[in-house]
Order: structure tokens, then C-alpha cells, then sequence
């Protein structure tokens, strides 16, 4: 029993390691030489870790970001630091989300296999990030609920939702890029065919984004990381010039928080931390799903021949790449818009994270277009911030609240926050 007990502690009970025993698994049964053993399994561990180093660099900026706004609203409330963090989630029931996105996997496989949906889902790093915003919603909801009852229902949701959502999204699929060899295996499924069906009702097929000509000024719309530091930039700069005229208490505490640093600049260089932030998470993310991915997918080409891959929505964007910058233009308003309203409102700070503002949109930019042109794309993109702005507020303040609500914040995508209430009734019904 000791045996046993040590290795639960230190090997399943020690996230980081259990996944590097998973990414070693598979690529024995993948017959791989040593050398490709060892590489594949360190480097899996190694980008677990990163994952949690660059979540702290990014809660740190958001410890900033949150009151800054707070302020300039005259709200009050909870701050991220009363809430446990992605760290502390990760320590606790990171084994619970590594087993069950295996689990979860291997049912996809199985349901391909012998069902009609014939799709095998391959987005590494969405696998990680719903099953772990599905465990924040499920812990929150039964604080209680054991290590295994955890698991079992976490396995079967996600091996459901990574078999189904492709093939609801595959009729569009299907006419975005000609033919019916792959498909989309990715969170932003949930606004792409809101967009699509948006578009069909309100847009104009016949004016196709494509006939029009965007000046190269706005190629750097292209790239995540300067969109997301030019975005945050701007929000912390008027923030904190709003704040630097205010005399109130809670005004003058931030002020004297950047110590011998005027605060305008302090506020800058947190906006570069958060896009910093995102990048080392991204990094950690491409390191261990670089290794994992191969080895899930040498495993369902064996069980599942002929079957489709469902892979991460940068697919779509060559075969419409107009409608990518029209969404998240649509996005991007949309989310300053959300950010004073729900401020003025309900008193929340909405978080506009680009990174997932940017892939939602620019894929619901592709699936309105489609349908809709110019129009559609465009409100494809301002669907995509709605979703994630009150999705997020409802997520913090409701589903996640006192688990993750930071990883809600900059991790949590559109259809987690679309399927958040019906995972949490599951969970009042089965935990």
C-alpha cells in the first residue's frame, strides 16, 4: 500500500509526469528509437511546466489590468487573487484532466470506429484547454466529487464533444475548403456556424470578401502577438491616463504601485508582460502537443482508417484570407463596445484577450463570409466577441468562480463558454 500510495503522489498525482508517461506509451506502440523516446517524452514534461510559469506572468498583468478598470468604472469586487489560480488547479487536478483527455481521446477513437462520424480530433492544445475548463466547472459545482467519478465523467464528455463537434460544422467545411478530406477540430466550432447561419439570414453571399483589396498597412493584423500587445497597450494607456486625473484612494494606491516608475509607462509594460504571458503559455502548449499529438494519432490510424482528421481552425483562413481580417476587425469593435457596457452594467471588467478573439473571429469571419460576404465576416467577428465577453463574465462570476476564473479569462473559448451551463447541470445530475 505504501507502494501504492507513493505512486499516486508522485507519478499520477504529479501532472507534468503522467503526461510525459502518456507521450512515452505511445510512442512505443509507434516503435520509435530511444533517442525520439526520450526527446518526445522530456519535451512534453518541459512544456507542461512552461504552461504554468507563463500563467503566472499573465496573472500578474491582469492583477493590473483588473482594479486599473475597476477604477476607472467605480466598481468593487473580488480580485483574481482570491481565487486559486491556474498553478494551484494544475497541482490539484491536473492528473484528473491529463487522464481524462486520454480517456477522452481513446472514446473519440472508438466512436469513429464504429459510428458514422468518421472524425478523429487533433487539436492538441484545445484538448488540454476544454477539459480543463470542463474539470474548473465540474469541481466547482461538486467540490467533492472523487479523483475517478471526476475522470469517468470528464473522458466521456469530451470523447463525445471531439466526435460530434467536427461533424456539425463539416457541411460548411465542406464548401469552404472543396472537398471533404478534413475537417475543423477546434473551440471557435460554436460562433463559425452562428456566423454561417448569421450570414445566410443578414449578409450578401454575392459580395465575397475576397473581391475586395485590403491595403498591406493591415498585414500585421495577421500576427496574434501584435495585435495583442497593441490591444492590451491601448487599454492599459487609456486606463491609466483616466486614472492618473482621478484622486480617489483607490487611484492614488494604484499610482503608487509602479514605485519610482511613472504609472503611464508602468502600464505599458504590463500590457507587453500579458502578450508575453500568452506567448510563453503558447510556447509550453506547441512543446507538449508537438509531442503528444503524433503519438494520439498514430494510435487512431490503426483503429480508424480513412478516417478524418479534425484539425485547428488556422485551416480555414488560406481559402478566405479577407473574411480573417474583416472578423476580427468585427471582433475587435465589438469587444471595446462589450467592455464599457458590461463595466456600466453588471460592474465586470472584461478581459478582451486577442488570442482568442483573433482565431474565433478570423474562422466565424471565414463561415459568414460564405454565407454572408463582407457582411456576414464582419458579423461573424462582432458574434465572436458577444459570445466571449458575457460568456466570460458568466464563467467568472458563475460556473468558475473560486476555481479558475483566471484561466476563464485567457484560456476559455467560445464553445467552453457556450456548453459551461450544460456541463454544469451534468454535473449536478452525475457528480
Amino acid at each position: 500500500m505504501d507502494i501504492i500510495f507513493w505512486l499516486a503522489d508522485n507519478v499520477f498525482g504529479t501532472p507534468a509526469i503522467l503526461l510525459g508517461i502518456i507521450v512515452l506509451i505511445g510512442l512505443l506502440l509507434q516503435k520509435k528509437t530511444v533517442s525520439q523516446r526520450i526527446s518526445g517524452t522530456f519535451k512534453a514534461i518541459i512544456g507542461f511546466l512552461i504552461i504554468s510559469a507563463g500563467a503566472a506572468i499573465i496573472v500578474g498583468a491582469l492583477t493590473v489590468f483588473e482594479p486599473l478598470w475597476k477604477e476607472v468604472f467605480n466598481l468593487t469586487g473580488d480580485s483574481l487573487g482570491q481565487y486559486m489560480g491556474q498553478e494551484l488547479f494544475n497541482t490539484e487536478y491536473g492528473s484528473a484532466v491529463t487522464l481524462a483527455m486520454t480517456l477522452g481521446f481513446l472514446i473519440n477513437v472508438l466512436l469513429a470506429r464504429f459510428t458514422k462520424l468518421k472524425y478523429i480530433y487533433l487539436t492538441g492544445h484545445m484538448m488540454f484547454w476544454t477539459t480543463t475548463i470542463f474539470a474548473g466547472i465540474a469541481v466547482h459545482t461538486s467540490p467533492d466529487v472523487s479523483f475517478w467519478r471526476l475522470v469517468i465523467f470528464l473522458s466521456l464528455i469530451m470523447g463525445i464533444y471531439w466526435t460530434v463537434q467536427p461533424a456539425l460544422t463539416q457541411p460548411f467545411m465542406r464548401r469552404i475548403v472543396g472537398n471533404d478530406n478534413i475537417a475543423l477540430g477546434h473551440t471557435s466550432a460554436s460562433v463559425a456556424l452562428l456566423s454561417a447561419w448569421g450570414g445566410k439570414l443578414w449578409g450578401n453571399k454575392e459580395n465575397d470578401s475576397e473581391k475586395i483589396k485590403l491595403p498591406k498597412g493591415l498585414e500585421f493584423l495577421r500576427d496574434s502577438n501584435v495585435i495583442t500587445a497593441l490591444t492590451m497597450g491601448l487599454l492599459f494607456l487609456c486606463g491609466a491616463i483616466i486614472i492618473s486625473f482621478k484622486d480617489t484612494p483607490g487611484a492614488q494606491e494604484l499610482l503608487a504601485s509602479s514605485g519610482n516608475q511613472n504609472f503611464i509607462v508602468y502600464a505599458i509594460i504590463q500590457s507587453f508582460t500579458f502578450t508575453a504571458g500568452i506567448a510563453v503559455v503558447l510556447t509550453g502548449v506547441r512543446m507538449f502537443i508537438g509531442e503528444i499529438v503524433p503519438a494520439f494519432k498514430g494510435i487512431a490510424t490503426r483503429i480508424v482508417p480513412g478516417a478524418r482528421p479534425a484539425l485547428d481552425n488556422p485551416i480555414v483562413f488560406p481559402y478566405a484570407p479577407n473574411a480573417v481580417i474583416l472578423g476580427f476587425l468585427g471582433a475587435f469593435v465589438g469587444a471595446l463596445i462589450w467592455l464599457v457596457i458590461l463595466g456600466n452594467t453588471v460592474g465586470y471588467v472584461f478581459v478582451p484577450t486577442m488570442i482568442v478573439l483573433f482565431f474565433h473571429s478570423a474562422s466565424a469571419g471565414v463561415f459568414g463570409n460564405l454565407t454572408g460576404g463582407v457582411r456576414g465576416a464582419i458579423m461573424g467577428g462582432f458574434i465572436t466577441a458577444t459570445v466571449v465577453a458575457w460568456g466570460q463574465f458568466l464563467a467568472v462570476k458563475m460556473l468558475l468562480a473560486g476555481t479558475i476564473p483566471d484561466t476563464a479569462m485567457w484560456a476559455a473559448d467560445s464553445d467552453m463558454f457556450i456548453l459551461g451551463p450544460v456541463i454544469r447541470l451534468l454535473a449536478q445530475l452525475f457528480l
